[in-house]
């Protein structure tokens, strides 16, 4: 299986981001989405990056409409409302897949290396978070119920 920093994204903007960019960074890789009742983590997100950037940590969020189709509107709709409604400042993707035959690269990698309950690979709902140090190694797998707060011990200890 390909290395975490061998991916490329297409980020919000639509431009080809390489996850290399992010060598040497603690990542929290979470698949979001706008019309979600876990949709107020944005804000504790962006908390947990302007708490911990300076340290290393990138918060990274991927739309995804898989999920109840709670994340039907376009890229721009999508960036205009994290901005308007929660003040995201983390790097923001494209809208993705997570399961299926078109999950994106990225989730087929993360999937693989944490697998949820049970050794199941499947994103279960919007929300699900990946913890990676800073080598990119997959730490651990959070539920979507994970608040980002809750996620504070695993993300200090990974700086």
């Amino acid at each position: 299986m390909t290395t975490l920093y061998e991916i490329d994204a297409e980020t919000i903007d639509g431009e080809t981001k390489s996850l290399r960019e992010f060598e040497g960074k603690t990542l929290l890789v979470v698949n979001v989405a706008s019309k979600c009742g876990f949709t107020p983590q944005y804000a504790g997100l962006e908390a947990l990056y302007r708490k911990y950037a300076g340290k290393g940590l990138v918060v990274l969020g991927f739309p995804c409409n898989q999920f109840g189709a709670q994340e039907p509107g376009p890229e721009s709709e999508i960036a205009s409302f994290c901005s308007t409604s929660y003040g995201v400042s983390f790097p923001m993707f494209a809208k993705i897949e997570v399961n299926g035959d078109k999950a994106h690269p990225l989730y087929k990698f993360l999937k693989h290396a944490a697998p949820g309950l049970l050794g199941s690979e499947a994103i279960k709902w919007n929300f699900t978070k990946f913890l990676i140090d800073r080598s990119g190694k997959v730490v651990k797998r959070y539920a979507p119920t994970d608040t980002p707060q809750s996620l504070e011990k695993d993300i200090e200890a990974a700086l």
